[in-house]
C-alpha cells in the first residue's frame, strides 16, 4: 500500500510538536480587536493544542502516526 500524502492545507495551518501534539494558531485575531478584552487578546496570542479525535486526524494528515 502506498504512503499517504501530506495534506498541504493542514501543513499551512498546523504543526506537530516534538512529542506529537498538534498545535495551531487561534482564529478571530486579524482585525476588529478593539471590542475584545485585554484578557481575551492575550489568550488568543498563545498557540492552541488540538484534543481527542481531531488531534489524531490532524496528526495523520500531517504525516504523523
Amino acid at each position: 500500500m502506498p504512503k499517504q500524502k501530506t495534506k498541504k492545507a493542514v501543513v499551512k495551518r498546523m504543526k506537530l510538536t516534538k512529542t506529537g501534539k498538534v498545535k495551531f494558531r487561534h482564529a478571530f485575531t486579524s482585525h476588529i480587536m478593539v471590542r475584545r478584552s485585554a484578557k481575551r487578546k492575550r489568550q488568543l496570542r498563545q498557540k492552541g493544542l488540538c484534543k481527542g479525535k481531531t488531534a489524531a486526524n490532524m496528526a495523520m494528515l500531517l504525516g504523523g502516526r
